[in-house]
C-alpha cells in the first residue's frame, strides 16, 4: 500500500481552508441577522439607524445563500463524480 502524501496534504489543505471559510461566513450571517439595540443608560446610548440595520440584514442574508450555494456545488460533486 503506498500512500500519496503530497494529495493527501492537497485534499486536507482545501478541506481545512474551505471549512474555516464556511464557518466564518456562516457566522458573518448570524451576526448580521440578529437584532441589536443599545439599550439606555450603556455607553453609545441611542439605538442603530434603520437603514444600516437593514443593511446588515441583506449582507447576512447574502452569506446564508453564499453558504447554501457552496453545499449545493458540494452535493452537486458528489453525485456527479
Amino acid at each position: 500500500m503506498d500512500i500519496d502524501w503530497a494529495a493527501l496534504g492537497q485534499v486536507f489543505g482545501t478541506t481545512l481552508v474551505v471549512t474555516v471559510g464556511m464557518v466564518g461566513l456562516f457566522t458573518l450571517g448570524i451576526v448580521g441577522t440578529s437584532r441589536k439595540t443599545a439599550q439606555q443608560g450603556e455607553a453609545g446610548g441611542a439605538p442603530a439607524a434603520g437603514g444600516s440595520s437593514a443593511a446588515a440584514r441583506t449582507g447576512g442574508y447574502a452569506c446564508f445563500a453564499l453558504c447554501l450555494a457552496a453545499v449545493g456545488y458540494g452535493i452537486f460533486l458528489i453525485v456527479a463524480g
